[in-house]
């Protein structure tokens, strides 16, 4: 039975208070952005916790005047209340609202100014801390907070959190480090906070205005208090208690600091803007000793002697967390510095690290340790079964780097039941850990829970996280009853519920925490801050009088939505589900490969996490409006042609064409399937979905052409030089702009293939490779030949096959096959089954012969591993076909090859590897450094993002400047580092994108090989 495809239409419009107030400030000299799309709203109806809450509208200032004309005309709209947000990493759904989400992050992201002489920076509270960090490290400087969400938490996130992080016991929290602090009111005023003496700040508490009213109501409250806030806030140094009462008095000094309430406030009092920020000297010295355990109980334990041996910092993790790991892109960087234990099993590790100006001393407290470690390995004491040392900081950067990627790892188990945070930041003192970390593990073996645990073990801090499932109502109710059991855990061994990651939704047990009398205190911070609760409401406590509530840890999650997804949709469209929002995609870093197009819009719908999101609701609402079937294929509707193309010609509301504009928006690069955690594959689910957009609207021809691009290209190549001439005319050229919406259209090569092939290749002959030896057919090789470099850079296949007779070996052309990839890609996926069908049927049969089947291209090779596997499942057969670095590791591996350099070149070689490449084979750049180095050939790793080509991306014309602003962001700087002869790029995309910028393209490592072997 044939369905027609429906329009997909979200039944939630912007309230009219919210519209009218959104309108002014489109015409006001607000001159930031403003969005309120449903897609829009959706990215930010998500962070990293289980919650969801879906806003009115976000709004992206640009300057803090921006910010100001935000609150002030609020004013006159007493109904709109606002959340500010950074990087959307928290864990409790601090910045979530129903109102309007402030995004800081998008422009006001700016290092302001540097002082190194007096230690100090000032910034845009969207700045990233990663990023602050990079700035700060030519000067010998860093902001030492270190969260594991660093690579994209904003500044201002961490102001509003107090966060912490690793080697807290030294370098403390964010509010030791503020030393200045500009925010915006509800009303619009510019407060600026800095310490006062006690004396100047009563002077000015008796002006009426906003600054002196909050002066006044500080110390009323925190000096006149003072004996009630030291009585009931435990002594920790993880300390949090949303307004900190008792540091907004520094008693020695008789000072007081306003910034301190507005630190850990989460944006309940303003909207910080700008920080001047303290600074820590960068320690020239660094050792990481990693000790490993029997038990995570024994490294718990054994976690104190650690301190007391004046360690800077000591983490945690246990097997759970380690096992992940090992199954992750991450694991091949640090393998050799995390080794196994002959005879042991190791089910935790202590990371302990030490940070010295002296380098003398450094090595003294390791030596001590060492011998003492070295005895209890021998004699099993406190668990130690074994322990390894670097000094190396890169090698102790790919060690945190695994554990700050411990939160996303623990969402990558199978089965409906994930990780989850809700009580996973819980601050004991540091001698109470063990035992409290016990008892708090039989409460949930009690209820038979799976959870991994990892954390600051110097503080008594450690994340767990028990494994639930939320779609479950009796499991989602069972979530609330641990948060109530473990916040009386907490208590009992002198801790708290929320040690690092802030109240959010648990503000609902703050009441019961401070007390009648002190949370009343609290009340009366917010009311003189925000007297009409419109900065975040809900989170940390209302203004006195107030009739408005606290938010609750049971109200709504994101699973109250999915619980209402069909099964077989979820299942259709599993990769988008699998999204836990960790929001490792959000990563500012421009040499990191995943998604490049978030990097360059800087839009969260244009990230694996916001295009997973989109999807998510998008089926939601399609079973919302009666779609029901068993699977949700696009062979079940049925759209004639005339039909498509009139639907495309209605300006017709449809939430489908705003997750279509996101999706078009990815590079298909599948950076994400190798570099997100919990392996969100936004290529799988992006092809799913167009093939599926396209039964009700028509394509455009541009995809026709991409798709059929591997049947017309050996058809052109029968006459290339006429084909080329014509799309060289400038008139071929506008047509084809202006009619496909393609530019830069490649030309094919000439010569063509056939004709640069030596007389060494060897013509295929099935029954002739049949009829041969073992022996003789082992001395062959076949080359798998894909569209782009057999038709448009034949010269690197002709190389390869030159490279191979080099080696001693007989190259073997295999006639051309359809890949795939290119139908995939824009979703005409019955296509591509049919053609996967094809070709797995043809290749299977070829690797009867026992010969190896080797590729150039890696995004076509890996399609037959990838794409071929999901969509053949057990019919795809078990033939492999192996990339060129692969084929020349295991002729190296073999000893058969004569590898002899005639020359050497003078300088390194600067490999830029293929994006899809080195995330889905992370040991691909390593091992093309091992083959350099038997043609004692020095090769350098060149650390770049994607080149922004991918494939057929960049010649789209609508797509052409974000193409060329993505190889701008590291492919530039880069390339210019080296001379044309020294750059090897194993991607043809990358090879055409260099050469359509640069004017130069780049050889393929084979191509360089050959070179040096002639």
């Amino acid at each position: 039975m044939f369905l027609s495809f429906p329009r997909v239409v979200p039944q939630s419009s912007v309230q009219s208070d919210y519209r009218t107030y959104l309108s002014a400030l489109s015409t006001s000299s607000f001159s930031g952005d403003i969005e309120y799309s449903y897609g829009s709203r959706l990215a930010v109806a998500t962070d990293n916790s289980v919650y969801q809450k879906l806003p009115q509208a976000v709004v992206f200032p640009k300057t803090t005047s921006d910010l100001q004309i935000i609150g002030q005309l609020a004013n006159a709209h007493p109904a709109v209340k606002f959340s500010a947000r950074g990087g959307g990493t928290g864990t409790n759904g601090q910045s979530l609202t129903d109102g309007i989400v402030v995004d800081i992050s998008r422009h006001m992201n700016k290092v302001l100014q540097i002082n190194p002489e007096e230690g100090w920076v000032k910034v845009q509270a969207g700045v990233i801390k990663d990023a602050l960090n990079d700035a700060l490290r030519p000067y010998g400087y860093f902001f030492s907070p270190d969260l594991s969400t660093s690579n994209r938490a904003t500044v201002g996130g961490m102001i509003n959190t107090d966060a912490s992080g690793q080697g807290s016991l030294v370098y403390g929290k964010t509010s030791d480090h503020v030393l200045e602090l500009t925010t915006i009111l509800a009303n619009g005023e510019l407060l600026v906070t800095a310490p006062l003496s006690l004396e100047e700040a009563s002077v000015r508490a008796t002006q009426n205005d906003a600054f002196g009213q909050i002066l006044h109501q500080v110390i009323e409250t925190c000096v006149g208090k003072r004996e009630e806030i030291l009585a009931k806030f435990p002594r920790l140094n993880r300390f949090l208690t949303g307004y900190d009462l008792e540091h907004a008095f520094d008693a020695e000094n008789q000072r007081i600091d306003v910034s301190r309430l507005i630190t850990g406030s989460e944006g309940s009092l303003g909207m910080v803007a700008e920080a001047k920020l303290k600074l820590t000297p960068l320690a020239p010295h660094k050792a990481l000793v990693n000790v490993k355990y029997d038990s995570f109980e024994s490294a718990l334990r054994h976690a104190p002697r650690m301190i007391a041996a004046n360690a800077t910092s000591v983490e945690t993790v246990d097997s759970k967390v380690l096992n992940l790991a090992q199954t992750d892109i991450i694991w091949h960087s640090i393998a050799d510095l995390i080794t196994d234990v002959p005879g042991k099993e190791l089910q935790g590790l202590n990371m302990v690290e030490y940070n010295s100006e002296n380098e003398a001393e450094i090595n003294t407290r390791i030596e001590a340790l060492e011998k003492e470690l070295t005895v209890a390995a021998k004699t099993g004491e406190s668990g130690v079964i074994g322990y390894q040392v670097t000094f190396d900081k890169s090698d102790i950067s790919k060690i945190y780097a695994m554990r700050k990627k411990a939160v996303g790892l623990l969402g990558k188990v199978e089965g409906t039941q994930k990780p989850i945070a809700f009580a996973e930041d819980t601050a004991v003192p540091p001698e109470n850990l063990a035992d409290f970390i016990m008892e708090f593990r039989d409460l949930l073996d009690s209820h038979g829970l799976h959870y991994g645990m990892f954390g600051h073990v110097d503080a008594g801090v450690l994340h767990v996280r028990p494994a639930l499932d939320l779609c479950d109502v009796e499991q989602e109710k069972l979530m609330h009853q641990i948060s109530d059991q473990v916040v009386e855990l907490v208590a009992k061994y002198g801790g708290l519920m929320w040690g690092e990651h802030g109240k959010g939704y648990r503000s609902e047990y703050g009441p019961a925490f401070f007390g009648e009398t002190l949370f009343n205190e609290l009340r009366k911070i917010k009311t003189v801050f925000d007297p009409h609760n419109k900065m975040n409401p809900g989170k940390i406590c209302t203004p006195i009088e107030s009739a408005a509530q606290l938010v609750r840890v049971s109200d709504i999650k994101r699973a109250t939505f999915d619980r209402t997804i069909p099964i077989a949709f979820k299942n259709e469209f599993a990769p988008a589900m699998e999204c836990n929002g960790n929001g490792l995609c959000f990563n500012y870093d421009t040499t990191s490969p995943m998604c490049p197009s978030s990097k360059i819009t800087r839009d969260r719908r244009h990230s694996p996490k916001g295009r997973a999101g989109l999807i998510r609701e998008w089926i939601r609402l399609l079973a919302e409006q009666g779609v029901h079937t068993t699977q949700l294929k696009a062979e079940q509707f049925s759209s004639s042609w005339w039909r498509r193309w009139l639907n495309s010609r209605k300006d017709e509301e449809d939430f489908s064409h705003e997750v279509l504009e996101a999706m078009n928006g990815c590079l298909a690069c599948k950076s994400c399937s190798g570099q997100c955690p919990v392996k969100v594959d936004v290529p799988d689910f992006r092809a799913r979905f167009l093939s599926l957009y396209y039964q009700r609207y028509s394509r455009p021809l541009k995809d026709f052409m991409v798709a059929n691009i591997e049947r017309m290209a050996p058809l052109m190549a029968k006459a290339p030089r006429l084909v080329n001439a014509l799309l060289k005319l400038p008139l071929t050229q506008a047509i084809i702009e202006k009619t496909i919406g393609y530019v830069d259209t490649p030309l094919l090569s000439t010569p063509t293939l056939s004709n640069q092939l030596a007389s060494n290749v060897e013509r295929f002959d099935f029954r002739a490779l049949e009829q041969l030896s073992l022996v003789e057919r082992q001395n062959r090789v076949l080359i798998v030949q894909d569209p782009f470099t057999s038709y448009y850079d034949a010269q690197v296949v002709a190389d390869f096959c030159k490279l191979i007779s080099k080696l001693g070996k007989i190259p073997v052309l295999l006639p051309f096959k359809p890949n795939g990839k290119p139908e995939h890609v824009k979703g005409f996926l019955s296509r591509f089954e049919k053609t996967a069908k094809s070709t797995a049927a043809f290749l299977n049969a070829i690797s009867k012969l026992d010969i190896p089947m080797v590729g150039v291209d890696a995004s076509l090779v890996l399609c037959y591993r990838d794409e071929y596997t999901k969509a053949l499942q057990d019919k795809r057969g078990d033939f492999h076909v192996l990339l060129a670095h692969e084929w020349l590791i295991q002729l190296l591996d073999s000893g058969d090859h004569s590898l002899i350099p005639a020359s050497n070149h003078p300088q390194p070689y600067a490999l830029f590897s293929h994006c899809t490449e080195k995330t889905a084979l992370p040991k691909t750049e390593m091992q093309w450094q091992q083959i350099f180095s038997c043609l004692h050939q020095d090769m350098e790793i060149v650390a770049v993002g994607c080149c922004g080509m991918a494939g057929t991306y960049g010649h789209e014309a609508d797509q052409k400047d974000k193409s060329l602003g993505i190889y701008a962001l590291s492919w530039e700087q880069a390339i210019k580092r080296y001379s044309k002869e020294q750059i090897m790029a194993t991607g043809y995309s990358c090879r055409s994108q260099v050469d359509r910028i640069e004017g130069f393209k780049p050889k393929h490592p084979v191509q360089v090989m050959l070179q040096l072997l002639n």
